[in-house]
């Protein structure tokens, strides 16, 4: 068994129980089973399947037998060259996921037989190489992450809708693009495939619509929408041959795509298939109505509901109206909806300039458009700083400080908060204070207007006057982020820990989680405030045993944690997977001699150069550079810049509801301000 952390509910502070396995907040779950993989790539590409394996954390070999990699070791990946696969499928009896690859740079040769007949296929380039990209596909193909689960406990989603007819001109501003989307949808009936003879192609060939989304999900971590909207719902799709569709979404689902639009006109039939095979991808049931005669009062709005409900994870209703009065309607039949069916969630909007007030009050995957796309999606589109603007003066979004508490280092993190807000038009107002006497923190969180802080150094979790704590503050004993819950008129202050989340996503941005799954790490810190984020963030993680060197953990985070006390112990130690360094800045070349000794595997003394995690989360001026030593002796590094960064990512979202992206916080913060 293997000990995972559940942090995700909040309790009062005094109900929080030390139960019987030493950690507070956690379940036992089964070891998960390594995934079982059978990788089909180009002729000379071996090196796409060892890319999988080192992901995976698993080992990997060639074989030139559909039949040898069935009998073979169930946790070792195998590679077959497609020019060997012939037959060989015909009788395949699908022991193994079965992955097609495919290098673009190549020339993407279209197999379309050998594409069936696979579970998934993986397009990528070698010229750049996106590692975190396989990371990404893998551990959503295997279910390993979960964006709509996730999604679903946000207050309100959004999604940008890409209308270029060429992904690549989409590129040099995603990133400013995605602030404050949740999702990114790829119309793939706006691309234009362009012919040899100067025309474009009238629907794009699946050889150029594969491509798009790779390039697509190879400069994005938000899940992507995959849509082919018909002629009659504003789209270019043709509506005279719905198989067309069946063969790109179903493809899609083979991309590793999060959702796929499925249009409600579409036979019945081809909705079930899609449903059949659609593995972790989830449905959007579309229906749309351009008439301007639709009417949500009506009886038929309830029946469409009902069957878009049967095969869809989300059911996406929108009209075309001509009078603010059809908002009101629609939000009645929302209420309706939302009493009636707990299930699937119901995104419904109006179209065109009357249409616009329900695009402020819908909550789900509300889809928002951005003054650097060519053209709206859809008549009355706003942008996400317009929704915005537009809830703050209905009263929905008041405006609150958010506080900035603790060191100078802050600062910068200050700038970036206020420059998020005026990309979003948020109304809020954020202030910095310096980490004072005791009682500051307490006073602060009695101002009129406070509407949550993150404070740096974090504060002890026993703060009297925070009377709820995630799971997570309490067993790491820490809080670095207060919001404000409001329930039936009462404002409740929750004090949570947000840095393991940071620490946990820089882990998981080039491994699938299942990858560190019961291997040894080992953690350096001078006490154990400063590792407790650390040990969480691997625990969640399932990894064990935990090795640390300069402190000893107590209580709650003791559980399957074993100090090192002398040299001799270092050389008996298990091969950590993971090294984190919590050390302060001027003490962080301590580890280096543990990642040079560390270089070599201790099993059989031969050279280990990949499937290794170095974090170093000193900040500050330091001697040398452990990243960079790290880096030649083979390991996979991070900094405490990408820490802090996919902590501000959390921040926003617990503090102001809104998503930023990753590679956003770095671009708008450089390296300089973390």
């Amino acid at each position: 068994m293997a000990t995972m952390i559940e942090a995700e509910t909040v309790s009062p502070s005094h109900l929080g129980q030390i139960k019987d396995n030493g950690v507070v907040g956690i379940r036992e779950i089964p070891q998960a089973t390594k995934p079982s993989l059978l990788v089909i790539h180009d002729e000379g590409e071996e090196c796409i399947v060892k890319a999988f394996a080192d992901v995976l954390g698993q080992s990997w070999m060639p074989t030139t037998s559909v039949e040898e990699a069935c009998a073979g070791v169930h946790s070792t990946i195998y590679g077959l060259a497609n020019t060997m696969v012939g037959s060989q499928l015909e009788s395949w009896g699908r022991s193994r996921l079965l992955i097609n690859t495919k290098c673009v740079d190549r020339g993407h040769r279209l197999d379309e037989g050998l594409t069936e007949r696979c579970d998934y296929e993986y397009l990528y380039t070698k010229s750049p190489f996106f590692r975190r990209d396989v990371a990404r596909f893998l551990s959503f193909i295997l279910g390993q992450i979960g964006h709509h689960r996730d999604l679903a406990e946000r207050a309100r989603t959004t999604l940008i809708s890409t209308t270029f007819p060429d992904v690549h001109a989409a590129l040099p501003n995603l990133d400013i693009l995605s602030v404050g989307a949740d999702a990114v949808e790829i119309r793939v009936d706006l691309l234009e495939e362009p012919l040899n003879d100067g025309t474009v192609s009238a629907v794009p060939s699946l050889k150029y619509v594969g491509e798009q989304v790779m390039l697509l999900r190879q400069r994005t971590e938000l899940p992507i929408i995959y849509t082919t909207r018909c002629t009659n719902e504003n789209g270019r799709f043709p509506m005279d041959d719905p198989e067309l569709f069946y063969q790109y979404l179903s493809r899609a689902i083979q991309w590793g795509c999060e959702y796929i639009d499925v249009e409600l006109w579409l036979p019945e039939d081809i909705r079930r298939r899609l449903a059949e095979k659609k593995g972790n991808s989830k449905i959007i049931s579309a229906f749309h109505d351009f008439s301007g005669s639709f009417k949500w009062t009506s009886p038929q709005a309830e029946e469409l509901f009902e069957r878009a409900a049967v095969y869809g994870d989300v059911v996406k209703m929108i009209a075309l109206v001509n009078s603010m009065q059809e908002n009101y309607e629609l939000e009645y039949f929302r209420s309706i909806i939302q009493t009636k069916y707990p299930h699937p969630p119901f995104s419904g909007l109006n179209m065109g300039p009357m249409g616009q007030l329900s695009r402020t009050l819908n909550k789900i995957f509300t889809p928002i458009t951005h003054p650097l796309l060519p053209m709206i999606a859809a008549p009355g589109q706003l942008s996400a700083a317009e929704i915005n603007q537009a809830l703050h003066t209905m009263g929905q979004v008041p405006r609150l400080d958010i506080y900035g508490i603790g060191s100078f280092r802050s600062t910068t993190q200050a700038m970036f908060f206020e420059k998020c807000f005026n990309e979003l038009s948020l109304p809020h107002q954020f202030k910095f204070v310096e980490r004072a006497p005791r009682a500051s923190v307490e006073n602060i969180l009695k101002r009129p207007n406070f509407g949550g802080a993150y404070i740096n150094p974090p504060l002890a979790a026993a703060a009297p006057y925070l009377p709820a704590l995630s799971d997570a503050a309490r067993a790491i004993g820490q809080v670095d982020t207060v919001f404000v819950r409001t329930e039936t008129g009462r404002q409740t202050f929750i004090g949570d820990n947000v840095t393991w989340k940071g620490i946990r996503a820089t882990l998981s941005r080039d491994f699938v989680p299942s990858a560190y799954g019961g291997r040894a790490a080992l953690l350096l810190a001078s006490a154990e405030a400063d590792a407790a984020a650390a040990i969480f963030a691997l625990k969640s993680l399932g990894i064990g045993p935990i090795y640390t060197i300069g402190f000893r953990p107590h209580g709650s985070m003791a559980g399957d944690v074993e100090p090192v006390r002398s040299v001799e112990d270092v050389k008996r130690l298990e091969q950590p997977f993971v090294i984190i360094s919590a050390l302060p800045a001027e003490k962080s070349l301590l580890v280096v001699p543990l990642l040079k000794h560390y270089r070599v595997d201790g099993r059989n003394g031969t050279a280990k150069t990949s499937g290794k995690v170095f974090v170093d989360l000193a900040s500050g001026p330091r001697k040398g550079d452990p990243l960079a030593i790290a880096t030649s002796a083979g390991w996979t590094s991070y900094g405490d810049a990408d820490v802090s960064a996919w902590t501000t990512v959390e921040t926003m979202r617990q503090l102001v509801g809104q998503n930023v992206p990753f590679d956003f916080v770095r671009l708008a913060s450089g390296r300089s301000f973390f």
